[in-house]
């Protein structure tokens, strides 16, 4: 079967009927009217789907049946953590209602507000910008102001006042870093990754100038963010936020910086990420952007680089042990080396001491 002929994912008779029963009993709007579903997106984590009822419109956040069991918790997490930010200025998508009664749809499963928005990852021929961000470079540079502001207000959220004081251990978390990711690392590996003992054993010796915790999203990047519809970019809502904790918000502006070229006027520029980063604020305009709105310091950006490279590496290392035939996951094999090649580099290089 080619990916073109590929079943697309739907709910069924039976399961739109459980469904539009269970949204009468919670009281959600819409009642009495068809209820029609159509598959938006999804892997073998996550599935989403856009729900309308009359003039009532959401998505649906749902595993499919294949995915492990405990992504029924994984997906309480995520609605934990969407429900805080309500009310906050961060970007996201309204919390609707939440479902673990398995017996409605087999699996636990979300509703959040519709966002009418696009991502680089969800347009055709993808990923790529939007019009008129893909030919107008001027507008193009504030998507990365937004993403940056996006990440510095998420830092600023009260996470103890949002209930959120249990989502994560903020206690030792930096020193539980190493430890945590090469024992992951022990588990798949399947080779030798030159720099990794070179950048670890720096990463052991060194911490932030400060800790401050915070929610943090873990996967933040261009990827895991929308847009609204055209200029001047506005930020819609931050997605996915299988990652999601309480932890140090700056891995998130590391996490973003990470193929972020300073000169974003060189030809590289076109080719050093996954999009087109020509006519992006550099990257120190944008880490001073995110100081500025989220009040924390970054002379210690440094430290996070190399973790967020390091980590990033281990990350892609796993999808590269897995690849088999899958090119895309083969890919990730050079891409892992010179990862952690750059983390050690930066280590050997950086003036940072603390």
């Amino acid at each position: 079967m080619t990916a073109s002929e590929k079943t697309v994912p739907t709910l069924d008779a039976e399961q739109t009927a459980r469904l539009a029963a269970w949204m009468d009993a919670a009281g959600l709007a819409g009642a009495g009217a068809p209820l029609e579903s159509r598959f938006i997106s999804g892997g073998a984590q996550n599935e989403i789907y856009e729900v309308t009822r009359g003039d009532f419109r959401c998505a649906m956040r749902i595993p499919p049946s294949t995915a492990p069991a405990d992504r029924d918790k994984g997906i309480l997490r995520e609605w934990r953590i969407i429900e805080a930010l309500n009310g906050t200025d961060v970007p996201h998508t309204d919390a609707v209602a939440v479902c673990d009664d398995k017996s409605v749809l087999g699996r636990t499963f979300y509703l959040m507000g519709f966002v009418d928005g696009w991502s680089p990852m969800s347009l055709p021929g993808g990923p790529r910008w939007a019009e008129p961000f893909d030919k107008d470079a001027e507008a193009r540079a504030g998507l990365g102001y937004q993403l940056a502001e996006g990440a510095a207000l998420l830092s600023k959220v009260d996470w103890k006042a949002k209930g959120l004081a249990d989502l994560g251990r903020p206690e030792g978390f930096h020193e539980r870093q190493v430890d945590r990711w090469t024992a992951f690392l022990d588990r798949i590996k399947g080779r030798e990754i030159p720099g990794f003992d070179e950048a670890s054993a720096w990463l052991r010796a060194h911490r932030p100038i400060d800790f401050v915790p915070g929610l943090m999203h873990g996967d933040y990047q261009f990827a895991n963010v929308m847009y609204a519809h055209d200029a001047p970019a506005r930020l819609a809502a931050i997605v996915d936020w299988e990652m999601g904790t309480v932890g140090d918000p700056k891995i998130d502006l590391a996490w973003l910086l990470e193929r972020w070229p300073e000169d974003t006027s060189a030809p590289e520029a076109a080719t050093c990420s996954y999009v087109d980063m020509t006519g992006m604020p550099s990257r120190s305009t944008i880490i001073a952007h995110y100081a500025e709105v989220s009040g924390r310091q970054v002379d210690d950006i440094d430290y996070y680089l190399i973790l967020a490279k390091w980590k990033l590496a281990i990350v892609l290392e796993q999808g590269f042990q897995r690849a088999g035939n899958n090119p895309t996951l083969q890919m990730f094999g050079p891409m892992v080396l010179d990862l952690m090649k750059e983390s050690a580099d930066l280590a050997a290089t950086t003036d940072y001491r603390h």
